[in-house]
């Protein structure tokens, strides 16, 4: 399962999420997402997701408090991954392969991380000692996510956030909303 630490560094460029085993309990200090993939973890791990957290997660004093219900449920996946009809499957193919080139990145991130055997999560993810090969996988994570949002270049993450903004509403306007159903009336006696 993944987890996702309840509270982080504001200094980290990236929060550190990784898997556990199934056998390892967790404390109630990680939140967790018992059926995610690479793909989960790719998306969740690049700078896209990181721009949504710096707007939308609480604080702790002046670190990043992760909630599930408010930045995980909210965050606006990339919608071309989502197939839709095209002649000759060629939608359907291009979603695949953004969604192949998301894992292979992610674990490259996976696998950077495995060089350094000695190290924990909180020195990899320190902005003053994070190995610069880590940094170059995490790069290519989010050029690959960027690419699932069919964006090839973010300037800034206010960019980024009211990108994502714009799909979020664009996401919820889709629901139905409730009725009007006009002032109330009083039951007869």
């Amino acid at each position: 399962y993944m987890v996702i630490p309840e509270v982080s560094s504001e200094r980290r460029a990236y929060i550190p999420f990784g898997f556990l085993q199934s056998t390892i309990l967790s404390s109630n200090k990680l939140r967790l997402l018992p059926h995610a993939t690479p793909y989960d973890f790719g998306v969740l791990s690049s700078a896209m997701h990181m721009a949504w957290r710096r707007y939308t997660c609480g604080r702790l004093e002046s670190r990043y408090q992760y909630s599930i219900s408010v930045v995980y449920k909210n965050f606006p996946w990339p919608e071309s991954l989502t197939p839709s009809p095209s002649p000759g499957g060629r939608g359907e193919q291009s979603a695949a392969t953004l969604r192949i080139r998301i894992e292979a990145a992610a674990q490259g991130v996976l696998d950077t991380r495995a060089q350094f055997p000695d190290s924990s999560l909180a020195d990899l993810y320190d902005p003053l000692t994070m190995p610069p090969v880590l940094i170059k996988a995490h790069q290519a994570l989010d050029r690959a996510v960027d690419a699932a949002y069919g964006k090839r270049d973010f300037r800034s993450d206010a960019e980024r956030v009211a990108f994502l903004f714009t799909l979020y509403q664009k996401y919820t306007s889709l629901l139905p909303g409730e009725q009007s159903r006009g002032p109330a009336r009083r039951r007869p006696n």
